[in-house]
């Protein structure tokens, strides 16, 4: 009688502790919602600062990691920031936006996410380009907010 008490009791909390694990639908909706407003933000900043604001949106961990366009490996926190910083320096004006996108909540702190991205740029000779790009990547949610963890873009262009 005691084995078995043990043993069901032993069976709840191993079945308990998989189902907090899984989202419901709500857990979902809030989740895909404040991503959302992380990528709202986050186009909006680069359009009235530049590149230079992505850093806030950068999972600065050691966990980061992303393939840019044109790269073939994945980059660290590190040299991401420098081709930003790099890059930021030929551009007067960059703007955003998503064509269409996926989330996909996995845990109430890591999402995956695909989708294109439409980007109107004008250089600093005020030359106009219009490009887009498919992009795939991991979030992850820290103390504060949403983070690009690891991902990788190509331009479809």
């Amino acid at each position: 009688m005691k084995l078995t008490w043990i043993t069901h009791l032993l069976f709840l909390v191993i079945f308990n502790s998989y189902g907090q694990k899984d989202l419901n639908n709500k857990d979902k909706e809030i989740i895909t919602s404040e991503i959302k407003q992380m990528f709202e933000n986050y186009h909006k900043d680069i359009t009235k600062n530049g590149l230079a604001s992505e850093f806030k949106y950068l999972d600065a961990s050691s966990d980061f990691f992303w393939v840019p366009p044109g790269y073939k490996e994945t980059l660290d926190y590190d040299t991401i920031k420098s081709i930003l910083i790099k890059n930021s320096k030929f551009i007067n004006f960059i703007e955003f936006s998503w064509e269409s996108i996926k989330i996909q909540p996995l845990t109430k702190k890591i999402a995956n996410y695909s989708g294109i991205v439409k980007c109107v740029q004008i250089d600093t000779d005020q030359n106009p380009v219009t490009f887009k790009i498919i992009e795939s990547g991991t979030l992850i949610k820290r103390k504060d907010g949403w983070k690009f963890l690891s991902g990788q873009s190509r331009s479809l262009n």
